[in-house]
């Protein structure tokens, strides 16, 4: 069975804002492999994230946000970036921020 994917206006940001088309490309083929399987795919996340997984795409460097809506077959990301541990523009610190000010919808 084959999951719809919705990405967010935030998430769509994201993906626009990475410069080089090449990076864009990998990001985007891996979004498209999560309508097979989601749930086999990258790692549950934790914390405020709970609910939520993480997969990693081009080449390792970025992380792809996702939920998985079993109800209606639909993958919802939600955020794409760069993994930096400790940074404020790590991409796991910027998807806690929006989920907490209320820029990413939490139905959980």
């Amino acid at each position: 069975m084959k999951y719809r994917i919705e990405i967010t206006p935030a998430a769509l940001d994201m993906i626009q804002g990475i410069k080089d088309r090449r990076i864009t490309r990998q990001v985007v083929e891996r979004i498209d492999r999560l309508q097979d399987d989601p749930e086999k795919q990258g790692k549950p996340l934790l914390g405020a994230l709970s609910g939520y997984r993480s997969v990693r795409a081009a080449g390792q460097r970025f992380r792809v946000i996702f939920k998985i809506e079993d109800k209606t077959i639909v993958i919802v990301v939600i955020a794409i970036g760069l993994r930096k541990e400790g940074d404020k523009k790590d991409i796991y610190a910027l998807a806690r921020k929006m989920i907490r000010l209320n820029l990413i919808e939490d139905n959980r």
